[in-house]
């Protein structure tokens, strides 16, 4: 189980690491403006392809570890929905837009593919089962200190969540900016969650 769960906390913070890293070091890409997705594309899009799959696996396996040690079917089943919709973010990568690749049109697409709108709904579940983890540990979780940083995660995540989800619609300057506050605060508390359950 100790395993399992290092895992899920090592996929957590590697996604931040890995997308964090990329963006900056990515030619033409702006981590300000475009969203974390967008670094699926390109000649490089594989890393972050490998990073959606790779770190959802591991959350995914580590969920199976938080119902035996935490005690909570739920929880564990909020984090697995977490886990597979990242997988499966990098299964159906986003269609390139708003001038990333370098060469793509600076604009939303009126029509977009198949995969883009698997790709939407895997992250509306992402963005969606974080928050609600978070809820839930908020009332599983002993101890005070805990059931404080929970709530203010679900709090956080759920408002960026609606502001990106805002600034995407309107292809606001700062949109990627948004969306990457949001990722820290929730992959972040979910990496310390995997850590305390492993006690």
């Amino acid at each position: 189980m100790m395993v399992l769960l290092w895992l899920g906390a090592l996929g957590s913070w590697l996604f931040v690491v890995t997308f964090v890293l990329d963006g900056w070091t990515r030619p033409g890409y702006s981590p300000v403006r475009h969203p974390v997705s967008a670094l699926a594309l390109g000649p490089r899009g594989w890393l972050q392809t490998a990073n959606f799959i790779l770190c959802g696996l591991g959350i995914t396996a580590g969920s199976v570890a938080i119902a035996d040690t935490l005690g909570s079917v739920v929880l564990a089943a909020t984090v697995a929905a977490f886990g597979v919709s990242l997988v499966a973010s990098g299964v159906f990568p986003m269609d390139a837009m708003r001038a990333y690749p370098p060469g793509t049109p600076d604009e939303t697409p009126v029509e977009v593919s198949m995969r883009h709108r698997l790709h939407d709904w895997a992250g509306v579940v992402v963005f969606g089962a974080l928050p609600l983890a978070a809820i839930v540990a908020a009332v599983v979780l002993p101890e005070v200190g805990w059931k404080w940083y929970s709530a203010l995660t679900a709090a956080a995540a759920l408002a960026g969540f609606a502001a990106f989800g805002q600034a995407w619609e309107q292809d606001r300057p700062r949109t990627g900016l948004v969306q990457r506050a949001t990722i820290v605060v929730g992959w972040v508390w979910l990496g310390f969650l995997f850590a305390y359950a492993a006690g």
